[in-house]
């Protein structure tokens, strides 16, 4: 069985009002719990409401070209935290998920071991998803999209008509919630695109993040394969406020309360630097030795040598040549 989002049963008044409560509940997360586990708490209200045996959320990319799916943010109730690792091994085949992820805003639902790949198969039995019950939505300001499944064991029932027109309509009230907390975080009109931005935990565990960052990280930090900062990242997060170099950009981390927000800034790395450093980088791009470069600033060989070595740690080069590109880039910029 699998069915999109005409969902036309209707709730008894009892469901209304029990549905209703659960929603002034979660209202009440939102003000009093804040956005660390917000959506965990959310969703074991709701279970009152539509029992379930495990649930994963979070901020996915859909497929694009060769690249299959893939979780950049995730939750989840009752399953393992080898969950996200294991599905994006075979994500690119599991039609359930691409079903879904092609239909943003519908209820997707399924019964059966039913995939056509064996893996996708084999996952879902390990896991028991005999039942899953997904929604998505695109999340325009981060450029990915937000995601809640729930799943049921063979042994249970069916997700029902009525059980899908309410997750639909209790999620809309769930994201809703959620990006004015993201909002209130970050301190931007989300709607205007916060595609750079991150929240995460002390821990390093992320609570929002934007698709340009995930970008960025990936790319300077090969492996990342998202919900846990890398741990070049974590290791920075006591220390904010502070501000890090991520290859071409700066990733300022912004302490608020038990979170940080982490802000990427795409300006020109020689920003950074001091105006001395600057000079005796651009003396040495522009072909000058130490010793000439010594002789023109007054200093002594040793200290341009420890000046040319911190420009290339905080402009993230590794040659001559990339040196002098990103400090011709900052000159046309000024």
């Amino acid at each position: 069985m699998k069915e999109g989002d005409e969902v036309g049963a209707q709730p008894s008044m009892a469901t209304l009002k029990a549905f209703n409560r659960c929603v002034l509940h979660l209202g009440r997360l939102a003000r009093e719990r804040g956005a660390s586990q917000f959506i965990a708490e959310g969703l074991q209200a709701f279970r009152q409401l539509v029992p379930f045996a495990s649930a994963w959320w979070g901020e996915m990319s859909a497929s694009a070209g060769n690249a299959p799916p893939k979780s950049w943010m995730h939750g989840r109730i009752n399953l393992p935290e080898s969950f996200a690792v294991e599905w994006h091994k075979s994500a690119g085949s599991d039609k359930f998920s691409h079903d879904t992820l092609s239909q943003p805003g519908a209820v997707v639902r399924d019964s059966g071991f039913t995939d056509p790949d064996e893996a996708v198969d084999a996952f879902a039995r390990r896991h028991d998803l005999y039942h899953p019950m997904c929604i998505t939505f695109e999340l325009p300001e981060s450029g990915l999209m937000f995601f809640v499944c729930l799943y049921r064991g063979m042994d249970a029932p069916a997700f029902s008509d009525s059980e899908a027109a309410l997750f639909s309509a209790f999620c809309d009230h769930l994201l809703q919630l959620w990006r004015f907390q993201v909002q209130d975080m970050i301190r931007v009109d989300t709607g205007n695109g916060a595609s750079d931005f991150g929240v995460a935990r002390m821990d390093g565990s992320l609570l929002y993040v934007g698709a340009s960052l995930c970008a960025a990280i990936q790319r300077e930090l090969p492996g990342w394969s998202g919900s846990m900062l890398p741990a070049e990242v974590i290791g920075q997060l006591q220390k904010a406020p502070c501000v890090m170099r991520l290859g071409r950009c700066a990733l300022t981390l912004s302490p608020n309360a038990e979170h940080v927000i982490l802000s990427l800034e795409a300006q020109s790395r020689a920003a950074v630097l001091p105006p001395r450093e600057r000079t005796a980088a651009m003396l040495f791009a522009a072909g000058h030795s130490y010793k000439e470069i010594a002789k023109i600033l007054t200093l002594s060989p040793a200290t341009v040598r420890t000046y040319l070595r911190n420009c290339y740690l905080q402009l993230g080069v590794k040659s001559k040549v990339e040196l002098g590109s990103v400090l011709r880039d900052a000159t046309r910029r000024d």
